[in-house]
């Protein structure tokens, strides 16, 4: 198996082809972030006599950007694996790698792959790319409509021409009027999607999961493939990070808060009302209060075990129980 390492940014992908790991042998390339630059970068693999099949990718999740390159990059045949910066960061750290350029991350991308084999990165379906994008596509719409909201309140109270009064009236029915045929689109979505409408109903089963922690959710574990409940909150960013050494450090331990933050702003407020509402949270978060938890870590603690819960319906495929005790 050959390794190459791709950099990647908007207009560009630096690439690192290792050609022999014992002795650090490798080429480079540097082609266009398009479908025809993936082209490009496969008919040079060629001439270095590495198939597609023997070739396995290793990128860095940057925003959106490497998804058109990963799914091209699948579909030729292609083992794609995509790693968290943060990993790929240390990993250079631990090379005594100091110097930052694309061509020296796509050389540690590289020795990365070679060193760790990391797994294959597997496309999601259709549908679920497509759900996530119309949720991506609603919460852009929220925000605006929160902004122009707070424009319009701040003219309100000072002296705003009337024009603009008008203006901002007609941005907000506009932003409404679109955010109202999004959640329509969702929701037809959904409905025309037979795993994504029970699963989704599997997730709504659970006190304190509504429609929208329930499509958010939805929508990143099909796009993602986690192995259990604690790697679904560690890449939701809730899982608890210590700083402590010896005697002298001894920092609070406080959230990760490495993954998507409006997923994680919906299921703040989920977690809230599970603390009220769902057994499983309100047994979780009054525990801890009891051992004298702040509330603030307490709520992350229920955040914690809602989505632990939304994990264990989906696996079972089976709905919420109150009883249920084997993700409890």
């Amino acid at each position: 198996m050959f390794y190459l390492g791709m950099d990647v940014a908007k207009a560009k992908l630096d690439c690192c082809l290792l050609l022999d790991e014992a002795s650090g042998k490798r080429k480079t390339k540097v082609v266009k972030n398009t479908q025809s630059g993936i082209v490009d970068l496969l008919a040079w693999v060629a001439k270095q006599n590495v198939s597609s099949e023997a070739l396995h990718i290793v990128m860095e999740a940057t925003g959106i950007y490497h998804e058109q390159a990963a799914m091209a990059l699948a579909d030729a045949g292609v083992i794609v694996s995509i790693i968290n910066p943060a990993q790929v960061k240390d990993f250079g750290r631990g090379l005594a790698v100091r110097t930052k350029t694309d061509g020296v991350d796509s050389v540690v991308l590289a020795r990365y792959g070679a060193l760790l084999k990391p797994k294959a990165w597997v496309p999601p379906p259709l549908e679920a790319r497509v759900l996530q994008a119309l949720l991506v596509r609603r919460e852009a719409l929220v925000q605006d409509l929160h902004r122009e909201r707070n424009r319009q309140e701040k003219a309100g109270a000072t002296d705003t021409p009337a024009l603009i009064h008008k203006s901002l009236e007609e941005g907000i029915a506009f932003l409404a009027k679109q955010l109202a045929q999004i959640q329509k689109d969702i929701d037809s979505h959904i409905d025309k999607h037979s795993d994504l409408q029970k699963d989704r109903a599997l997730l709504q089963s659970i006190p304190a999961v509504g429609p929208q922690v329930g499509s958010n959710l939805l929508s990143v574990m099909h796009n993602h493939d986690f192995g259990s409940a604690e790697q679904l909150a560690a890449y939701l960013g809730l899982v608890p990070v210590e700083r402590q050494s010896g005697s002298s450090v001894l920092g609070r331990a406080r959230m990760s808060k490495a993954g998507p933050a409006r997923i994680r702003a919906v299921l703040y407020m989920a977690a809230v009302v599970g603390t009220r509402y769902n057994p499983h949270v309100k047994a979780v978060y009054e525990r801890l209060l009891a051992r004298g938890k702040s509330k603030m870590s307490s709520l992350g603690a229920a955040m914690r075990k809602l989505v632990h819960l939304c994990f264990g319906v989906l696996k079972t495929q089976q709905p919420y129980q109150h009883n249920y005790l084997k993700y409890a």
